[in-house]
């Protein structure tokens, strides 16, 4: 068949509190000190106890609602939103993509996709047009690491980056953003808020890369194939820097995290809105009779 080339789509408290030792107030000081000990027992003491906390509840319920908004280097149309389910061990992702970003300019491009994830590997509905341009298959496979060997193969490492920078930004894996605040040298609480109508507390922090990777505590609440996985992915998508911000509540789960990358490409933007965590989420991959391969369109045509 002819395959018809297009550009490649574009597409994470204050210290505890002291009780006075008073002995006229013995009585006032081991209530308050009964009280301290059950807030940081919930998670939400220090920030690094609240987060901690937080890492451990959000890896237990491994998926939520998404609401989604990414902006990538030399996306055209600047933002690209998703709303859906997410999954994290496994990796899985089952959403609506809409922005003038996803169609790069192009004519007769779909306002809106419908994209899953499944085994690291993300397939998009290109719709009814692609379809027919492309002797029915409608479904176009993105691996991004094989998209990344395509492009470097053809001399596009820059492509390369971004195709890394890209998966990244895709399997947004909320326990590894958290993971990765940990790692911050400044982590702050920068007080309770409201958002999407709970009350939470707002943790910030800022994490140089190589610091990060050099680290002998590298993160640490992470298994040993998990800290591979993570260094491996970062390198790829040349992310010098995390900027992450993160609003916990009462329930130890975060409700939202903005995360911008500075990378070699350019800053990379995710504001993540989670809810309805431990939603059922069953993604398959589309049949491989209505998928066509950007990896191998890309390998054939030059990156």
């Amino acid at each position: 068949m002819k395959l018809r080339t297009r550009r490649p789509l574009a597409a994470l408290a204050a210290a505890t509190a002291l009780v006075a030792g008073a002995t006229a107030c013995e009585e006032q000081d081991a209530a308050k000190g009964a009280e301290q000990a059950a807030t940081e027992e919930k998670g939400g003491g220090d920030p690094v106890s609240a987060l901690t906390a937080a890492f451990r509840k959000t890896s237990e319920v491994k998926t939520a609602h998404l609401e989604m908004t990414m902006t990538v280097p030399g996306a055209q149309g600047g933002e690209i939103t998703m709303t859906g389910v997410q999954g994290w061990d496994p990796a899985l992702l089952d959403v609506t993509m809409s922005g003038a970003a996803l169609g790069g300019g192009q004519a007769g491009a779909p306002e809106e996709i419908r994209a899953v994830m499944v085994d690291n590997v993300m397939y998009m509905d290109m719709g009814e047009a692609a379809s027919a341009e492309m002797d029915g298959k409608r479904w176009m496979k993105i691996d991004y690491a094989e998209i990344g060997k395509a492009a470097e193969k053809e001399g596009g490492a820059g492509a390369g980056g971004l195709s890394g920078a890209m998966n990244e930004n895709m399997n947004q894996d909320p326990t590894e953003s958290l993971a990765i605040l940990l790692e911050s040298p400044n982590i702050r609480s920068l007080g309770p808020e409201k958002v999407n109508g709970l009350q939470a507390e707002h943790y910030k922090g800022t994490v140089p890369v190589k610091e990060m990777i050099d680290s002998n505590k590298a993160f640490a609440e992470l298994d040993e194939e998990q800290r591979d996985k993570l260094a491996a992915t970062v390198e790829q998508a040349g992310v010098e820097s995390y900027e992450i911000e993160v609003w916990v509540t009462e329930d130890d789960l975060p409700t939202r995290m903005n995360v911008v990358m500075d990378s070699s490409l350019g800053e990379m933007k995710i504001k993540m809105d989670m809810s309805d965590f431990g939603a059922e989420v069953k993604v398959a991959a589309p049949p491989a009779a209505e998928t066509f391969d950007l990896a191998e369109m890309m390998s054939g045509a030059g990156a």
